[in-house]
């Protein structure tokens, strides 16, 4: 008769998968983690909030109705990477007031985070966040989540000339503006697509996706396609305080 394992059993082997998985970085000084998603966890619907912003920021500026306006958000957001871009390069828009509209959401709703904490202070170099948000969001996001004094810069999307990922401008003038050699460095997304530019430049990518029953909102996916293992994808992980650890684990064995 098979015996089933007990919850130690599981935890055990859970452990063990996650150090096997998190091989392979011991090259990498330069640590960059993508915001929305993936420090924070789809479940708390903190996106949900700015997904719901971005539609009523259209809905106002064209007077239409929501159902007009999602379907022009997604044309906007599939055509040319975000919405603020595709606003931008079709209307002529003056990026500052969407953000700050977007962006006035509650981040009350993030908690501290002191497992994912602990797994970034461990990583040996350089940290920063690469965001398709403004700066003030991130500082917000990071500062609810306790991670705000472990990062060396949040790079925005004003810092990337209003160039969104996955566009490779974006990724070049942040490795160009903070010195970073994309083949020592570690990129961490909840987009798929955004990591294909990455492991081209020489990147170690590393997926992070929902846990089971987390939503899936209209900027996560964008097909069925990008939810899939890819060849541009090196590590995926639905657990990236569990990821993190491991990979502390691999480095001092």
């Amino acid at each position: 008769m098979n015996r089933i394992p007990d919850p130690q059993s599981f935890a055990a082997l859970k452990e063990h998968a996650l150090q096997a998985e998190a091989k392979g970085f011991d090259h990498v000084d330069t640590w960059v983690f993508d915001l929305d998603n993936t420090l924070y966890p789809a479940s708390s619907r903190l996106f949900d909030q700015i997904d719901a912003k971005i539609t009523a920021y259209i809905a106002h500026r064209y007077d239409i109705d929501g159902l007009s306006a999602r379907a022009l958000q997604k044309h906007y957001y599939r055509k040319h990477g975000t919405t603020l871009r595709g606003l931008m390069a079709e209307e002529g828009l003056d990026p500052a007031d969407f953000l700050a509209f977007v962006h006035d959401i509650d981040h009350s709703v993030l908690v501290p985070a002191p497992d994912l904490a602990a797994g970034i202070a461990r990583l040996p170099g350089r940290r920063f966040v690469l965001t398709n948000g403004s700066r003030r969001h991130a500082e917000n996001v990071v500062a609810r989540l306790g991670v705000a004094d472990l990062f060396e810069d949040v790079f925005d999307i004003a810092a990337a000339g209003f160039v969104p990922k996955p566009e490779q401008a974006a990724y070049d003038a942040f490795l160009k503006l903070h010195g970073v050699a994309p083949e020592r460095a570690a990129m961490f997304e909840d987009l798929s697509k955004n990591l294909v530019v990455p492991h081209t430049l020489g990147m170690r990518t590393v997926l992070v996706t929902p846990k089971g029953g987390e939503p899936e909102g209209l900027e996560r996916l964008t097909s069925f396609d990008d939810a899939l293992p890819a060849p541009h994808v090196d590590h995926m992980t639905d657990d990236l305080p569990g990821f993190l650890a491991a990979l502390a684990i691999v480095a001092a064995n």
